[in-house]
């Protein structure tokens, strides 16, 4: 057993052995259902303390377990969580990949686990020992052929380890002995299904090790039927799932069977003694569902267990049929140990277990894969949802993926929505489903998997470690790759670490990728990187005549080898390195080099190809001088690459690389992004044309009018044939301020200026043209010294070719047609296809799906996935219902979008009528774009396309010049049907001919205007819900509010008043306002420009009577009219979304807001309140507050307006405070608190747990204190009909408890005094230290470890005391019935109590009596001998106590067995100045004092007094007197701290100006947590100290500071400081505000109290220094920096270089070490006689630089000019740093140079 123990050992941290641990190199793998935020990482960390007493612990567990046979019924049926997994849980699992040192193991419920190659077996690891101990690998059979894909095991967690990331990872383990641990021989049946490993293979069988103790079990030859496990092939360390077929001699030899379909079949029942403890995973039972549930099923097995089966187990085809009372066969799957619970499977591939799983997904290999249009079809909130993919395989996403990790859960949104997109991140075999997530992070991921990865692709990652042959490269959580040393850069760096910084952003190019073994290589080198050349993939890229970048990686005699990328690599000879002759590659080049190469010879079969340096340097690579490409000559190419910039082309048939760019592909700018979307790799470009060559590129151009001017000969070939007033064909290459530069064919260039580029007037020229726009330009200037010409783009100074407009369109509209017809094509599927046959003025059949306000959404048969819209303009009109059918004729069709513009209206829809060719026709715009226009024609119900812009340099500078709907103009028809427009006639038009309608604010301009009172009459224009529409008779418009329609006694609530006026009908109104054409703001009527504005009228009948004379009044008149609480009707103008509150108006010029909390009056209601109401919906409010100045109308909805004590009102969690309670939002601006014993009439062990911020709840009222609420969430207070039975009652007064009463409570505290816990909100008790465990303690830090605040308690009442309202507790088990709060695994000693306690007592009272006699015979010594002992004399009687009390521990053999009462000294000793009794009486003789401190608990002393003579009464006396002095004199002692509020109080008397005092005093309150307390003290403070002390004041003030920002709000801080900035100096204040954020990790408001400071304390050096120490310690170097030079301007000039000092000193201390020695060199060299910089120089050196550099400085120091004291002074510093760091040589160097100094200067003295 021994070798057992230390290979496997069960607990302990005992090392293993060097030779036999083997690392397994294995990267982290992500948990894909864990939280970042793990709480079994704390548990695990605390429980490591532990862990040699473990064995114990889980013996006494199983001890404890072995009687159980029930286990308890899950309350809710969940999947197996990763948090549920605990060490020794035994779990089925299926192998699901197979590694050298480690196996791959899926679990249940997507779990993964992990078997690591030394957790097998014991023969298997003695066998790798000694296989490595011997070096000797021949016979060592390696994991991949003991275990395979689908195999299924047995397993036990082995340990839970913790990866780099932080996330678990679960070690398995298959040793029998863990996994049969509980079995015993004894226990062993015929019949049973064991699990077990080969121990060796002998002649007739093998041995098996079952890990059963005493127990051998024997498989013969015969018994193994299995095909795939023949007993020649059995190896040692092979896992068998065997049936156990005989047990003979009591269980100490057993007989094995393998046979895979008798296994798989054979049940387990109740006769072979199985039980929660020995149950195993794997094992066939039959069970009876018991209960069905919509989240999985309850079984009964075993006659006597309950187990459950989550929803992933349940058989698909069989999960309706399920029902209570069926007998099902079950496959057990795990057994939680903790718990009991069993989960089982129905899934038919497991109960009817065949030799593997399949470890494939049924639809191939899909991991990682982004899948869109996936339906959810079941949530269960506490486990995941169920999805269907596309293809109907099934998809589980784990709770923790179904939102983000920082988001709050919201399942019912999730499962709401119709379709999801998912990532797939894994297949689980034991569940055979797929593991997806809804995670936008993780679905937004470019690289999930290293197979997304491909080689030479430009990615950008994050820099993770710098080692010494590379860096690690993050590209996301999953995928690293390495950057080689030879690629951190083109050249090799000595010092990378120098260049890249853990976190950094790096942009790299794939070299290679392997994604079977996780391996991927990057490279940094710039040159391959941006390198615009073809890529080598493969040697089959590789022609003859290519050239690309590559990288040396070998250097020979012979030449020199490149490689590319995927390894591929060629040889560049001798004789191709370059022309002139190198007889040595390694004197020319070096390893990690990158050149260009051209290919001369490849061959891809052999893998071997032939490069050549010198081919590209001489020149041989200017393919356009072989080739016949003239500029203006027709080609064909085809795309090599696609890129942001353009397509990289290959001019057939001789694969010149040329460029096409984006800009080129059509004369419309935007048909080319479309163009090139559509254009894929190996695609044929045909009708191009080479615009310009030079030996560097070819750009070659599709512009079809460039193409026309190259053709026509319209174009300069060289600077000599341009001449003023020629027009030429280009396209706009840059945009500049001052005008816009033009190309030319042949790469000519010219520059239309400002003033030349329009006819009008331009401001901003790069609104004016786009990059790469077709243009028309006439040379106006040249300069032929410079080569330069002007040109001008005025569309009144050039000319445009005939019929240029008709053909560009024509050409255009083909190219969108070719685009459309090429995305159907390809990836498009049927819905591209049937858009594709669709066409301009086609008319189909449409289903009228959704009407809104912005229009119309309709939808088709033939068109399912695509939508189809008519705006609001094209369903002006017409009536439409959802579900009804229309007909409409199509406007635009957009295949990317797969979207469909389409038009109702009627003269669009009708029959068409024929067209003229010649006639002019006029022309309303239906829909418009970049560059083309719909319109239809007259009243024809023909449509045509226009160019948007009728001419090639046509500039729209202003929204007002754009082409719009319902636009008219004037066109003439060329042809009535062309058909290059597929039928649709051709128009021409010129630009400038269109009209806009005016609207009806211009119209309203015009007319005269309405005065106050007129009555009008007008009819109704359109009815919304807040306000009416009005055309008067005289054209202009009016509007009338909502609150004018009806009169308001008669408006009803809910209704809506609007309703009750009908478009068309004609009404009756008066004047009775106004509001601005512009803005509409409501004007008053004594607005003096109101002849100018919109009327604003009334419907009211009451008002139109001309005899009823009603006065306007204004809107401050109305407002002042409100009162509190009155009730008024009001009505829903708006709902704000973002803070989430009502607008309601009362009248058109006032609005009133209702804030949630006054909105609502139950809490569902609050995630969508805007549901409760609808726009212009009439409501009952009540005025909660009306004020004019400031303007604020503030109402409620609830019925009430404001709170009432005994009331229930809602509100919001807006802090949650651990040691107190929740801090909540109240409605009309209230707060209130509530105490974590009113959060429920049940006390929770975590009360807190349960609520949120912005959480809503219902609260009691209990009453208003200092200006906030006292809240209860108690069940009993918020429905007292419906509570049910209080197990914690409300403790309101000490008259409601009675001693003995058992009661529970929260902890508050935890002081030397005790423990003080929380019994109420009023009330809180204390259980003295001897009264809080059974255990010894004796320092109350033991207490605090294992009681934070809020941990819930049961004590009982020991006694009350009503005058001082104390209550005392007692927290023992003895009297609470409770275990102690003090684990026993801290091996405290037990308090001695009873017989103990009395013998041990009177054994100290024998030693006392004996020191009391030995002190009397002292006392008859002769005076003389008496005087040596008088420094005994003079102490008091306590301190001779005390040192009698050491002297006695000091002689004890034994001292753990301290009694309890010994505490009480070991106090008084630490809290001097402190007295439980503040009489007289209480000081008592030494030995009396001795005597009432060692009782403790009973202080009497059953010694009887003996009487005593007159001499010792008055040395008893002398010592009462010397005990009462010294008391007196520690009272009066200022520098020992007080442990009460009456000792604080009698020092402040003493010292009311301590500040120091007044803080202890605050801290007293704060450790009790009485918040309220230390404020009132700090204001005590402020009002005390003499206004005199600045200081002390100060100090107080800080304190205040400190005690809001860690207890306070953002307010109550923010008012302390403003009072502070009154009566303190306001930068000390400042400053120490910014310390106090600065330590509590407030970055942001420490940052903008520094720059508060900065600009009113500009003057002040320290404010600068401060600013630039705190953003140094942020990291902020740059900024930093900035400041530095702020500094320098703002402060005096004679400042400038202590501050640049200063700052360079801190440059050393927390910033970059370089910057601060420039810095020092910049002001050094300026001002080189300031030793005093020059010695804090080299003291910064010394301790942040080099040897070499703090000589170099030193060298620099003793060459100065300066005085020889000064000098002498740097040679001492110079020579101590040599004797302390140098060498004998170093040390006689320097004396060398003090020598020569002096020499130097011994001349100059003579002169």
């Amino acid at each position: 057993m021994a070798s057992v123990e230390e290979d496997f050992p069960r607990g302990g941290t005992t090392k293993k052995p060097a030779e036999s641990k083997i690392v397994v190199d294995r990267t982290e793998v992500d948990n894909l259902f864990q939280s970042n935020e793990q709480t079994g990482t704390k548990k695990r960390k605390g429980g490591s303390k532990d862990e040699g007493k473990k064995p114990k612990t889980q013996k006494t567990d199983d001890k404890k377990a072995a009687g159980l046979t029930l286990n308890e019924a899950a309350k809710c049926v969940e999947i197996l969580h990763m948090k549920n997994v605990k060490e020794g849980m035994l779990v089925l699992g299926c192998v699901k990949d197979v590694a050298d040192f480690e196996v791959t193991v899926s679990l249940p419920c997507g779990l993964l686990g992990f078997l690591s190659i030394r957790n097998i077996s014991d023969a298997y690891t003695k066998l790798l020992s000694e296989q490595l101990a011997s070096d000797d690998t021949a016979e060592i059979c390696s994991l991949m052929q003991l275990f395979h894909p689908g195999m299924v095991l047995r397993c036990a967690v082995a340990k839970l380890d913790i990866t780099q990331g932080g996330s678990l990872s679960i070690q398995l383990s298959i040793n029998p002995k863990l996994i049969n641990k509980s079995l015993t021989s004894s226990s062993l049946k015929a019949g049973m299904v064991l699990s077990g490993c080969v121990e060796s293979v002998e002649d007739h069988g093998c041995i098996i090790d079952i890990g059963v103790g005493g127990t051998k079990a024997f498989l013969p030859e015969e018994a193994s039927t299995d095909k795939q496990k023949k007993l020649e092939e059995l190896k040692v360390g092979q896992y068998v799932t065997s049936l156990i077929e005989a047990v003979k001699n009591n269980g100490r030899v057993v007989c094995l069977s393998v046979n895979p379909s008798a296994t798989a079949q054979a049940y387990a029942d109740a006769q072979q003694g199985w039980n929660l403890v020995n149950l195993l995973p794997g094992l066939l039972v039959r069970a009876t569902i018991r209960k069905v549930t919509k989240h999985g099923l309850l079984l009964d097995f075993l006659s006597s267990f309950t187990g459950q089966v989550d929803f992933l187990h349940l058989e698909p085809e069989q999960a309706s049929s399920y029902a209570e009372g069926l007998v099902v066969g079950a496959r057990v799957l795990y057994v939680e140990p903790s718990t009991r619970l069993v989960g089982l499977s129905l899934r038919s591939y497991l109960v009817q277990l065949a030799a593997v799983i399949d470890p494939t997904p049924p639809a191939g290999d899909c991991i990682g894969e982004v899948v869109h249009g996936c339906k959810m079809t079941a949530m269960h909130h506490m486990s995941g949802a169920m999805l269907e993919l596309p293809d109907k395989s099934s998809a589980f996403a784990h709770r923790n993926h179904l939102k983000e990790p920082s988001e709050p859960p919201n399942e019912n949104r999730v499962f709401a929505m119709p379709q999801h997109t998912c990532r797939i991140l894994d297949f689980s075999p034991m569940d055979q489903v797929f593991l997806v997530s809804l995670r936008r992070s993780i679905i937004d991921k470019p690289f999930f998997r290293y197979h997304d990865v491909q080689a030479g692709q430009v990615v950008e990652g994050t820099v993770s470690v710098l080692l010494s042959h590379g860096m690690v490269v993050h590209l996301s959580d999953h995928i690293k790759g390495l950057v080689p040393r030879t690629h951190l850069s083109d050249i090799i760096l000595k010092n990378p670490e120098k260049k890249y910084v853990e976190g950094m952003k790096v942009k790299c190019r794939v070299l290679s990728v392997d994604p079977d073994n996780r391996k991927l290589y990057l490279t940094r080198k710039k040159a391959l990187v941006e390198s615009s050349l073809p890529v080598f993939f493969s040697y089959a890229d590789a022609r003859p005549g290519r050239i690309s970048h590559g990288f040396i990686v070998c250097l020979r005699d012979f030449g020199c080898i490149v490689r590319f990328y995927n390894n591929v690599k060629g040889l560049v000879p001798l004789s191709e390195l370059s022309s002139e002759p190198i007889s040595s590659p390694e004197d020319a080049f070096y390893v990690g080099q990158v050149l260009k190469v051209k290919v001369l010879q490849c061959d891809p079969e052999k893998a071997k190809m032939v490069l050549s340096f010198k081919a590209v340097v001489e020149g041989d690579t200017d393919e356009a001088a072989r080739v016949d490409c003239e500029v203006g000559k027709r080609l064909e190419a085809k795309v090599v690459k696609k890129s942001a910039s353009g397509l990289e082309v290959a001019i057939l048939p001789d694969d010149v690389t040329a460029l096409l760019p984006t800009m080129h592909l059509s004369d419309h700018m935007s048909n080319c992004p479309l163009l090139w979307e559509s254009l894929q790799e190996g695609d044929i470009i045909s009708k191009l044309i080479c615009c310009n060559k030079s030996k560097q590129r070819i750009i070659l151009t599709k512009k079809p009018t460039v193409r026309w001017s190259l053709e026509q000969g319209v174009a300069a070939k060289h600077f000599s044939e341009i001449t003023v007033g020629m027009q030429l064909i280009g396209w706009i290459k840059n945009i500049m301020s001052y005008g816009v530069f033009v190309e030319f064919p042949y790469g000519l260039v010219g520059l239309a200026p400002k003033s030349a580029m329009t006819d009008k007037f331009v401001s901003d020229t790069a609104a004016a043209f786009q990059l790469g726009q077709t243009v028309l330009a006439k040379v106006t200037n040249l300069d032929q010294e410079k080569q330069r010409f002007l040109v001008t783009l005025k569309i009144s100074e050039v000319i445009s070719p005939e019929g240029d407009t008709q053909t560009r369109l024509i050409q255009g509209l083909q190219e969108r047609r070719a685009v459309n017809d090429m995305l159907a094509m390809r990836g498009s599927g049927e819905v591209g296809r049937r858009l594709a046959a669709l066409s301009v003025g086609q008319k189909l059949k449409l289903t009228v799906d959704s009407v809104k306000d912005g229009g119309a959404a309709l939808k088709s048969d033939d068109l399912l996935d695509a939508s189809v819209i008519a705006t609001k303009h094209h369903t002006t009109g017409v009536s439409l219902t959802a579900g009804q059918k229309v007909t409409a004729v199509i406007l635009h069709v957009n295949i990317l979008t797969t979207c469909v513009h389409v038009s109702l209206l009627p003269k669009l829809v009708g029959p068409k009528k024929p067209l003229t060719a010649g006639w002019k026709y006029t022309a309303a715009v239906q829909h418009t774009e970049a560059d083309f226009t719909v319109v239809s024609l007259k009243d024809t119900a023909q449509l045509a396309v226009i160019h948007t812009c009728s001419h090639l340099n046509h500039v729209v500078l202003s929204e007002s010049e754009k082409l719009k709907e319902g636009m008219t103009f004037a066109v003439e028809v060329v042809e009535a049907s062309c058909k290059e427009l597929q039928g649709l006639p051709l128009v021409s038009w010129q630009q400038g001919a269109a009209k806009r309608q005016r609207t009806s604010s211009e119209k309203q301009a015009g007319s005269r205007g309405h005065c106050f009172g007129e009555i009008l009459q007008g009819s109704v224009q359109s009815v919304k819900p807040t306000c009416i529409q009005v055309k008067l008779e005289d054209g202009s418009v009016g509007s009338v509010h909502v609150s004018e329609v009806v009169e308001m006694d008669r408006v009803h609530v809910g209704s809506f008043p609007t309703s009750s006026v009908k478009v068309g009908s004609v009404v009756t109104a008066r004047v009775i306002g106004g509001r601005e054409a512009s803005s509409h703001r409501f004007l008053p009527f004594s607005h003096p420009k109101f002849t100018y504005t919109i009327p604003e009228l009334t419907l009211v009948p009451s008002k139109l009577d001309k005899n009823v004379c009603f006065k306007p009044a204004t809107a401050k008149e109305k407002m002042s009219s409100y009162q509190v609480g009155e009730e008024i009707t009001c009505f829903v103008s708006k709902f704000h979304s973002d803070r989430k509150s009502l607008e309601v108006t009362t009248d058109p010029s006032i609005t009133g807001t209702v804030e949630l909390l006054a909105m609502i009056t139950h809490p569902k209601d609050a995630s969508h309140p805007e549901k409760l109401y609808k726009l212009g919906q009439a409501l009952r409010a009540k005025v909660v507050e009306a004020s004019v100045k400031p303007r604020r109308f503030a109402l409620s909805l609830t019925g009430v307006h404001r709170l009432e004590e005994g009331s229930i009102t809602l509100g919001m969690v807006v802090n949650i405070q651990p040691q107190t309670g929740l801090l909540v939002k109240l409605p009309f601006g209230d707060v209130g608190t509530v105490s974590l014993t009113d959060l429920a009439d049940a006390y929770r062990p975590k009360p807190l747990a349960s609520y949120s911020k912005d959480q809503i709840l219902r609260c009691f009222l209990l009453r208003n204190e200092t200006g906030r609420w006292q809240l209860s969430l108690r069940p009993s207070r918020l429905n007292p009909q419906d509570a049910k039975l209080v197990k914690d009652p409300e403790v309101l007064s000490l008259d409601e408890l009675e001693v003995g009463q058992v009661i529970r409570g929260y902890v508050k505290s935890v002081g030397e005094q005790g423990v003080f816990i929380r019994l109420s909100r009023h009330v809180t008790g204390r259980a003295q230290l001897q009264q809080s465990t059974k255990f010894f303690v004796n320092n109350h830090k033991v207490l605090c470890e294992h009681l934070p605040p809020s941990t819930l308690l049961t004590t009982r009442i020991l006694s009350i005391n009503k005058e001082e309202e104390f209550v005392d507790l007692s927290l023992l088990p003895a009297n609470t019935g409770k275990p102690d709060i003090l684990p026993e695994s801290l091996g405290l000693q037990l308090r001695l109590t009873g017989e103990e306690k009395k013998k041990h007592d009177q054994e100290r009272s024998r030693k006392r009596s004996l020191s009391a006699n030995k002190q009397q015979a002292e006392s008859h010594v002769p005076q003389k001998k008496k005087k040596k002992a008088k420094s005994d004399g003079d102490d008091s009687g306590v301190e001779v106590f005390f040192r009698e009390e050491d002297d006695e521990e000091e002689g004890r053999p034994d001292p753990v067995k301290e009694t309890p009462g010994s505490a009480a000294p070991s106090r008084l000793q630490v809290s001097a100045g402190f007295s439980w009794d503040v009489d007289l009486t209480s000081l008592k003789l030494p030995s009396a004092a001795q005597d009432d401190s060692s009782d403790g608990e009973d202080r009497g002393w059953n010694a009887k007094p003996q009487k005593k003579s007159r001499h010792e009464l008055e040395q008893e006396k002398t010592a009462a007197e010397k005990a009462l002095v010294q008391r007196e004199a520690e009272l009066m002692d200022p520098n020992l701290r007080p442990q009460d509020a009456a000792a604080f109080e009698r020092l402040l008397l003493a010292s009311p100006n301590s500040s120091l005092l007044w803080l202890q005093y605050m801290a007293h309150h704060l450790q009790a947590t009485e918040i309220e307390q230390a404020r009132a003290v700090a204001e005590r403070a402020l009002k005390t100290i003499s206004f005199r002390e600045d200081q002390e004041k100060l100090n107080v003030w800080v304190a205040l500071l400190n005690l809001e920002n860690m207890y306070g709000t953002e307010e109550s801080l923010k008012r302390v400081f403003e009072r502070a900035l009154q009566f303190c100096e306001p930068m000390p204040v400042h400053q120490q505000l910014a310390d106090i954020y600065a330590k509590s990790n407030k970055t942001k408001e420490a940052e903008g109290v520094y720059k508060t400071m900065v600009k009113r304390f500009r003057q002040n050096k320290a404010v600068w220094l401060s600013y630039g120490t705190f953003l140094l310690q942020q990291g902020q170097s740059d900024a930093a920096s900035a400041l530095l030079q702020r500094a320098l301007k703002s402060l005096p000039p004679k400042e400038s270089v202590d501050v640049i000092a200063k700052f360079a000193q801190l440059e050393f201390r927390y910033g970059d070490a370089n910057r601060g020695r420039d810095m020092f060199d910049k002001v050094l060299t300026s001002y080189p006689k300031r030793t005093d910089l020059w010695s804090v120089f080299i003291d910064l050196v010394v301790k942040h630089g080099s040897q070499k550099e703090v000589r170099a400085l030193f060298d620099r120091v003793i060459h100065l000019s300066v005085s020889v004291k000064k000098i002498k002074f740097f040679f001492k510093r110079y020579l101590e740093y040599e004797k302390k760091h140098g060498t004998p040589q170093s040390i006689q160097a320097v004396k060398a140079k003090a020598m020569e100094f002096v020499e130097s200067r011994v001349p100059e003295a003579a002169d």
